[in-house]
């Protein structure tokens, strides 16, 4: 037993242990938010601030052109004026001051020199020095209120956490201002009332209701508008509000007793979260709780066709890209991806300059989304390929399509590099919860533990891995929220999971890749067959945040093919590697075959590195080419009829994959030479020329005519990136006996369903090793 003087010490050690635990976490990129299952760091609750009597009554907000419904430009209303802050000096612990005074946890970063715009009016302060202790802005140290040697040109501007401080109450110290502040609440939902709805998923229609002070409440109806409905809708995720039964309401609102909230809202209707919106007028509760209107407000949205609300066991419906202008390409999650508008045929990019949460939110809406929550720049969801068909696009708020936005016809200078991309409100589906990964080291690995429905029950269990390959861990990284699939494992055994969670509840699963839910996939239901059953061999995966893209460059196959006679006694080595028609094993040393030769220049447009899936532990030397082979596929060449029949076919292995070139500041990661890395650095290509053996077809056997040339990359989908529909290349054919030609080369996916389709092949995104 130990010693009573001793468990001080040992309660010390254990809280030092804890924190050091939680550290790992932060590393992850968790510090506000763990995935279920793991800890939430301890949150303080809000208390209101007492200020000393002689501190200035200011207010904030956030203003500007935001990419986020928590960020923008600092405002602050003093003397019965808006202005602004000066950057000068400003740091992290002025921006968290900033963020806690507007309700939230806490500041992520800080921005100088008018990010969000310059604001206009009076600098209100200069040279802000805080502690970031202070309960407002008006206690740190400056220059003095109104004492300023700045321009609007260095306004400051904040991002704040997404969570709000729990318990915070919205404290309206300049009462006779109300109607130019932004909200401020600890959180908003819409609760089902009806009975009918409160059994539907997701939730369509119910009271609106805001969190202040810890306590959920109503809001009266007395000066609602569709313009508040529509911004509600848009931040559960649906695009638009519909009308409700008002009488049913009113008689439920008689029989129980509302608890009203202090204020009014004022809406545009093009605000992506209520936060955004402004504070109306405020509201006088009568003795009775009432207030002039008599009811609480109650909305009903309408979901996009993904989201059509229906009981969960009855949910099995894949999500499918149905819009033709717009799409959304390279996210890792439903509602998130590189924009990409179809014009003149062509799927292209838009680029970000005056990209706004305005903009983002069109988008969102026009596929059957929310409104945005970010609006993201800087090709931060990869590159696209195609022309950047759009730039400064300006949006109303109020389109119907993103094409319909004004936009700088005459500036279209940009690059790949300054693609737009979004994140969209999606409706809670609940799938997330019917999850979970068991046994990992981290939040982003583990076994893979399903939550289904038996005897009446809901039970926990694993899902057989016979057949589990990258497009089945790439669903269940989307479902839990953690991006792409990084790996998909077959044996978990280093992975002990739940004991409880060991027998088998889903087996044969086969998805395509685009499912919201694991359970949407193909599976074989109740009943269960799974040869080496669960336990050790239950199917596993990690996930990471970015994943590559590799895209083929099209117009460097049309530039660089031709066609030789080469004799088979040179051919050796191409032999050997199954390079070359099954004919050719009777074909005399002295004969020769005739190659279809072009380059191909693969580069990698994602988020991160391209590496071979095998270790370099179980990478083949080839003695005939003095290369190491790291994957055993890794592009499949196709020549084709007109009617799709395939007439020759080409393969290589890689030969090495390395970094032949990269774009301008980005430099090389990966050489083969000297048993050296293999990979493809984002941003880099690599180029496997004409003249390499096997970079071919052999067409000795064809006969002259017109075909379709078609280029698979990384086939077998062994290695996860963020679109696999890009990595499909095709082009028209004509071989007349003596000369070849390649012209209409394209990628997957980058021209309109009509003109795709008259090149017959494989579809794009199609599995072909199943």
């Amino acid at each position: 037993m130990l010693a009573p003087w001793l468990l001080p010490y040992c309660f010390t050690i254990l809280l030092g242990l804890l924190k050091l635990c939680l550290a790992q976490y932060e590393q992850l990129g968790y510090p506000q938010g763990y995935p279920q299952g793991y800890p939430e760091p301890e949150q303080e609750q809000y208390t209101a601030p007492e200020l000393p009597a002689d501190t200035p009554r200011i207010q904030l907000r956030l203003a500007g052109d935001k990419r986020k419904h928590n960020e923008g430009r600092v405002e602050v209303f003093y003397d019965g004026e808006w202005g602004t802050v000066c950057d000068d000096d400003f740091s992290i612990h002025s921006a968290q001051v900033v963020c806690r005074e507007l309700g939230y946890l806490e500041a992520v970063s800080w921005s100088p020199s008018s990010k969000y715009g310059k604001g206009e009016g009076r600098i209100w302060f200069d040279n802000v020095q805080c502690t970031g202790k202070e309960k407002t802005l008006a206690l740190c140290m400056s220059n003095g209120i109104g004492v300023s040697d700045c321009k609007h040109t260095e306004d400051v501007g904040v991002v704040c956490s997404d969570k709000r401080i729990p318990g915070f109450k919205f404290i309206n110290t300049m009462a006779n201002n109300v109607e130019s502040l932004n909200i401020q609440v600890e959180d908003v939902r819409i609760r089902a009332i009806l009975s009918s709805y409160r059994k539907r998923i997701p939730v369509t229609e119910g009271y609106v209701e805001v969190k202040d002070g810890g306590k959920w409440k109503q809001i009266c109806d007395a000066e609602w508008t569709k313009h508040n409905s529509r911004v509600i809708c848009g931040m559960f995720g649906f695009p638009g509000e519909r009308k409700y039964n008002a009488r049913v309401y009113k008689m439920f609102a008689r029989r129980r007793k509302p608890s009203y909230w202090d204020y009014s809202v004022n809406c545009t209707g093009n605000e992506a979260h209520l936060s955004s919106c402004k504070l109306g007028h405020a509201v006088a509760a009568k003795a009775n709780s009432t207030c002039e209107g008599g009811t609480p407000v109650v909305v009903s949205c309408v979901p996009g066709r993904a989201f059509s609300p229906t009981p969960m066991t009855g949910f099995r419906k894949a999500f499918r890209q149905e819009q033709p202008l717009v799409r959304l390409r390279g996210g890792a999650i439903v509602g998130e991806g590189r924009v990409e508008v179809l014009r003149n045929g062509e799927w292209g990019t838009i680029c970000d300059d005056n990209w706004s949460l305005l903009s983002a939110t069109v988008v969102c809406r026009e596929l059957g989304f929310g409104s945005a929550k970010e609006a993201l720049s800087g090709g931060r969801l990869g590159q696209g390929m195609g022309p950047v068909h759009m730039n400064e696009v300006k949006c109303s708020g109020f389109e119907k399509s993103v094409t319909e936005c004004f936009f700088n016809k005459e500036s279209l200078g940009c690059s790949h590099e300054e693609d737009a991309a979004v994140t969209c409100n999606v409706p809670a589906m609940g799938f997330q919860e019917r999850l979970r990964l068991s046994g990992g080291r981290n939040p982003y690995e583990g076994r893979v533990e399903a939550l289904v429905e038996r005897n009446g029950s809901l039970v926990w269990g694993t899902v057989c891995s016979d057949g589990w390959g990258t497009m089945e861990a790439m669903v269940v990284c989307r479902q839990l929220g953690l991006g792409f699939a990084s790996n998909a494992f077959q044996e978990t055994w280093y992975w002990p999971g739940e004991v409880s969670a060991d027998p088998v509840v889903m087996s044969g699963v086969r998805c395509s890749g685009t499912e919201m839910s694991l359970s949407h996939c193909l599976h074989h239901g109740a009943h269960l067959t799974c040869p080496k059953g669960g336990g050790r061999n239950a199917a596993g995966v990690s996930c990471s945040e970015t994943a590559p893209d590799l895209v083929l460059n099209p117009q460097v196959v049309e530039q660089t093919t031709y066609m030789e006679d080469r004799p088979m006694f040179m051919l050796q080595c191409a032999y050997e590697e199954n390079c070359l028609s099954t004919t050719s094993s009777k074909t005399p040393a002295n004969s020769y075959r005739r190659l279809l030769r072009f380059s191909s220049q693969i580069h990698n447009n994602g988020q991160s590195d391209f590496r071979p899936k095998a270790g370099r532990h179980s990478w083949v030397w080839h003695d005939c080419h003095r290369h190491y082979h790291s994957m055993e596929v890794f592009t499949h060449y196709d020549l084709l009829s007109l009617n799709g029949t395939k007439v020759a076919e080409g393969h290589k292995a890689s030969f090495c994959l390395e970094d032949t070139d990269c774009e301008e500041g980005i430099e090389k990661r990966y050489e083969c030479a000297n048993f050296g890395e293999q990979g493809i650095t984002v941003g880099c290509w690599d180029t496997y020329r004409h003249d390499i053996d096997c970079q071919w077809i052999d067409i000795t056997d064809i006969k002259p005519g017109d075909y379709i040339f078609q280029v698979f990359i990384n086939p077998n989908y062994e290695v996860p990136e963020s679109d696999y529909s890009n990595n499909l290349m095709k082009c028209r054919c004509r071989y007349d006996g003596h000369r070849i030609w390649m012209y209409s080369c394209h990628n997957g996916g980058s021209l309109s369903t009509e003109t795709e389709e008259s090149f017959p092949g494989l579809l794009n995104n199609q599995v072909t090793h199943r």
